[in-house]
Formats: C-alpha cells, sequence, structure tokens
C-alpha cells in the first residue's frame, strides 16, 4: 500500500482529482494519510474533510522563525511516515531538510511546460499571464521530482494544452487543469503505486 501525504495552499482541485482516482481505483493500493496546508482558510482541507481525511493546518505564521514552521511541518510528516509527498498547489519553498530527506518521494505538478514559465515566481495565475503575455500557442502541466531548484527536478511527466483565440489566464487555467493537470497528476501516481515509476 502507498501512502501519500498531499501539501495544499488553496482550493485543492488537484487534491480532489487524486482522492477520485484512489476511491475509483484507477490509483491502485494507494491510502492519502494526510493533508497538509500552509493556509488555514484553504478550501482544500475542506475537501480532505469530505472525503474522511486527515487535514492539518500548519502556517508560518503560528511560528516565531521560519526554522520552526520547518520543523513542524517535518514532526507531522515523520508522524504520517509517508512512501510518497505530492505537492498540489503548494505555494510554499519546501525547506532544503526535507527534500533531504525525502529525495526522490517528492512530487509537483507546475501549471506549464518546464523549463518554460518556471522558477521563482512562476505560480497560480502568474504562470498563465505569463504565457499569455509571450504570445506562445501551446502551454501544458509538467510533473518532475522536488530538488533544491524551485521547479528544476526531474520531469516525470507533460501534457501540453492548446491556447485559444481569447482566452483570459482565468480560461487558460481552468483548461490547463481540466485537460491536464488533473489528467497527469494521478496518472504518475498511478504509475508509482504499479511500481512503473520507481521513487527513493
Amino acid at each position: 500500500m502507498l501512502r501519500i501525504a498531499v501539501l495544499v495552499s488553496g482550493g485543492g482541485t488537484n487534491l480532489e482529482a487524486i482522492l477520485k482516482a484512489v476511491e475509483s481505483g484507477e490509483i491502485p493500493d494507494t491510502e492519502v494519510v494526510g493533508v497538509i496546508s500552509n493556509n488555514k482558510g484553504a478550501y482544500a482541507l475542506e475537501r480532505a474533510k469530505n472525503h474522511g481525511i486527515d487535514g492539518f493546518a500548519i502556517s508560518p505564521k503560528d511560528f516565531e522563525s521560519r526554522d520552526d514552521f520547518h520543523a513542524a511541518l517535518l514532526d507531522k510528516l515523520e508522524e504520517l511516515a509517508p512512501d510518497l509527498i505530492v505537492l498540489a498547489g503548494c505555494l510554499i519553498k519546501i525547506p532544503d531538510e526535507m527534500i533531504r530527506r525525502y529525495r526522490r518521494r517528492i512530487i509537483n505538478i507546475h501549471p506549464a511546460l518546464i523549463p518554460a514559465f518556471s522558477g521563482p515566481g512562476f505560480y497560480g495565475l502568474h504562470v498563465h499571464e505569463a504565457v499569455l503575455e509571450r504570445g506562445v500557442k501551446i502551454t501544458g502541466a509538467t510533473v518532475h521530482f522536488v530538488d533544491e531548484v524551485v521547479d528544476g527536478g526531474e520531469i516525470i511527466a507533460q501534457k501540453a494544452v492548446e491556447v485559444k483565440e481569447g482566452d483570459t489566464p482565468e480560461k487558460l487555467q481552468k483548461r490547463v487543469m481540466e485537460e491536464a493537470e488533473w489528467v497527469i497528476l494521478p496518472a504518475v501516481i498511478g504509475d508509482i503505486a504499479r511500481g512503473v515509476i520507481h521513487i527513493g
């Protein structure tokens, strides 16, 4: 049984895609052991509760220093003992100690075709605004391993999405989620659960 912990910051639409894929068996032999958010008001925590999954709010605002926050985050992960950590719309920089401890066991979904529109500052709607500003015709999403470089880890899967005439950042964000993110993230986790993709 693959144990996964999901880290989120906002609405949790990718989390929802994962939970549905686990429940339907599309992701086999997998248990979501906990959802952690750095944002107490994240709707993702409500989604976790609706699926009977434990949710935890660990916010940097509740700690005197970033180090204390990182320590609390690591303690919670130790307690959950996941085989795989999934960053599904997680907007905090992952501490290096966590990357070292869970080397090749942390994956992230990024809403563009890395290396395009990636790195510091490229998250959420900012990515789609930049895509439209640049005038590219194809965008998409990438699942990659997480290392010490923001969006710099080894690419696992990508899916392209067409940029259409009249797209706004919001419209494009929705299409990238529906056509790419919600497809490749559960697929990659499923391949990890089946042993097709090796972690650790």
